[in-house]
């Protein structure tokens, strides 16, 4: 088990998911509902299950695109998605 691997990709994931929109969900729904645990074991599940299928993803597209285009692509997505959100109104 690579453990700096472990460590880096929690502290990269854990900085990135901050104040995201699943984030606020989750305290809306804990606000309104007084119920910590179910919502916990909600966000905990959507999260761990989108996870899983990135990584799969991420195992199996290698094999389809070199591992450079992977990368372009995730970064390109990841650019207009930003873009989206900077230029929307609303």
């Amino acid at each position: 088990m690579d453990w700096r691997l472990i460590v880096s990709t929690f502290a990269l994931v854990f900085v990135a998911e901050m104040g995201d929109k699943t984030q606020l969900a989750a305290i809306s729904l804990a606000a309104t509902t007084r119920r910590p645990l179910s919502i916990a074991a909600g966000a905990i599940g959507a999260l761990a299950a989108g996870t899983v299928l990135a990584v799969i993803v991420g195992q199996l597209l290698p094999e389809v695109l070199p591992a450079v285009w992977t990368r372009r692509l995730a970064g390109g997505i990841f650019l207009a998605t930003g873009l989206v959100m900077l230029f929307r109104r609303g």
